[in-house]
């Protein structure tokens, strides 16, 4: 069975606000919980206009009273940004509130300027180079598998389930030798996906959390009732990732039609690029999409990313692709093992 999860970036619009980025999140969750996924993970980013989820925990923990099955975690947090005892605290904290359903992944990536170490007051480079120590030392505050000075309460002796986020061979290589699951971001950097997880796999290490590897692999899906109108809600992030790698990142603009003619040939080449790890049309066409993903991939599971304009496309595209998954009959092992996971 291959599970299915949704990744948020808490989307803020043109024209919205946090506040509705906030609300509109707590009701994507809901629908998932409903529609039958098992995660739903929150990213941490900052000092970015068009992203909410800046307070990882906090946003967690709203979503975590507003559903009642659906595991709630970070997708994720970014360890070089925070002292592994505050994070121990943190998840500890959201393991008490919904025990058994709170994953912590942990990404090794700051993404920040000068600026932004200054107002963590971290030294980024220097904590990103402390990422395997920190891991561990996180992992002992939780467990007592070392023998630490301090005890982190809420913290130790709570079960959230670790993770290790990667886009790179360096997140495949520490999980593996961890004995931890692995979750490739291939929505937004496809580059190093097959050898990463071939490489996690060759070196994996059994652990006490896990006797073998375990990959879940992140697309970017968008489903509509006609190709024309996934491709439509699938513009706005487009039109993100090509502000973003331009230098100009914004809030999330309204879908333009036909938005793809409109670049360059490099903003082209860009979602051709990124197209490697998604999904784009109707029920039947991103059924068949995810199914070729899964086998060239081998995941044990698949989590869905994908920001629209308008919050009730995603809700709708998060719907119409369960729904085909669930419909689907099955004519290969990956299609198989995706509609296996949606009964």
């Amino acid at each position: 069975m291959i599970p299915l999860s949704v990744l948020d970036l808490v989307p803020v619009r043109e024209g919205g606000t946090v506040a509705e980025a906030l609300g509109a999140s707590v009701a994507l969750a809901q629908a998932a919980e409903r529609a039958g996924y098992r995660r739903f993970w929150v990213a941490e980013h900052h000092a970015m206009d068009g992203i909410a989820g800046g307070a990882t925990s906090v946003v967690l923990a709203r979503i975590g009273a507003a559903t009642a099955s659906i595991r709630v975690g970070s997708g994720g947090i970014m360890l070089p940004n925070h002292t592994p005892f505050q994070i121990a605290e943190q998840f500890g904290t959201l393991d008490a509130m919904f025990p058994g359903r709170v994953d912590l992944g942990l990404g090794r990536a700051p993404g920040a300027g000068p600026e932004l170490q200054r107002a963590l007051r971290k030294n980024l480079r220097e904590a990103a180079e402390m990422f395997p120590q920190d891991v561990v030392e996180l992992r002992a505050l939780i467990t007592g598998d070392l023998d630490l000075p301090v005890k982190a309460t809420p913290g130790f002796g709570s079960r959230p389930e670790l993770w290790i986020l990667g886009s790179s061979l360096f997140g495949a290589s520490l999980a593996a030798k961890l004995g931890m699951p692995y979750a490739f971001a291939a929505h937004f950097a496809p580059d190093h996906l097959d050898t990463a997880l071939a490489l996690y796999r060759q070196r994996f290490e059994p652990s006490a959390q896990l006797d073998r590897p375990h990959v879940m692999v992140a697309m970017n899906v968008f489903c509509g009732d006609t190709r024309e109108e996934a491709e439509l809600i699938a513009s706005s992030q487009a039109q993100s990732f090509v502000g973003l790698r331009a230098g100009n990142p914004g809030k999330l603009p309204p879908p333009v039609p036909n938005y793809r003619d409109t670049l360059p040939p490099q903003g082209r080449a860009l979602l051709d690029h990124l197209g490697q790890a998604a999904a784009v049309g109707t029920p039947e066409q991103v059924t068949t999409t995810m199914a070729a993903f899964v086998e060239r991939t081998g995941a044990d599971e698949v989590i869905v990313a994908g920001a629209t304009f308008d919050p009730a496309a995603r809700v709708r595209s998060l719907e119409l692709t369960m729904q085909a998954l669930q419909q689907r009959q099955t004519q290969s092992p990956a299609a198989e093992r995706l509609t296996s996971a949606a009964q």
